[in-house]
């Protein structure tokens, strides 16, 4: 039988991540994220200032001008990350994400983590990593299953097909 010439189910849900994090907003790091169930995305996201407000890469980022390292002092950024906005997101249109797998482009911080395991979501699969230790204790904590992604990178991807 000869082998099919796409990406696996796990590709393909990260390369939908990584292809969101390409819309981020966020000046220092650019994240994207899915939510899937049964095998189709129901929500994506990508980290970036709320809806109806400007944009960081308009208004700039106060973290950055005060020298504030990444995954310190969260509370002062004016940014969603990308498992808040795919979460919301399906909120907003009645789509529930209980039992689903999230695929993001980092670990979860400490309040993705958090909503994460309150929205119900069972499953992250990620590829890079986030310096807030206390998101992964949480999710580990809460028995949510951890996968880090071991696929293809989206740039090898494009090489391959």
């Amino acid at each position: 039988m000869k082998k099919e010439n796409r990406p696996s189910l796990d590709e393909y849900f990260m390369l939908i991540a990584f292809g969101g994090s390409k819309r981020s907003t966020c000046l220092r790091r650019r994240v994207g994220a899915v939510i899937v169930i049964d095998k189709h995305p129901i929500s994506t996201g990508y980290n970036g200032s709320p809806q109806k407000t400007e944009h960081c890469s308009q208004k700039g980022c106060l973290r950055q001008k005060l020298g504030i390292p990444s995954g310190e002092k969260s509370e002062m950024c004016r940014g969603a990350h990308a498992e808040q906005n795919a979460i919301n997101f399906a909120a907003q249109y009645g789509i529930s994400v209980k039992g689903a797998t999230l695929y993001v482009t980092n670990t979860p911080c400490s309040h993705c983590a958090k909503s994460i395991i309150n929205s119900g979501i069972v499953q992250v699969i990620f590829d890079g990593d986030y310096p807030d230790k206390i998101g992964m204790d949480l999710l580990k904590e809460a028995e949510i299953k951890l996968i880090k992604y071991s696929g293809i990178a989206p740039e090898e991807y494009f090489k391959k097909y």
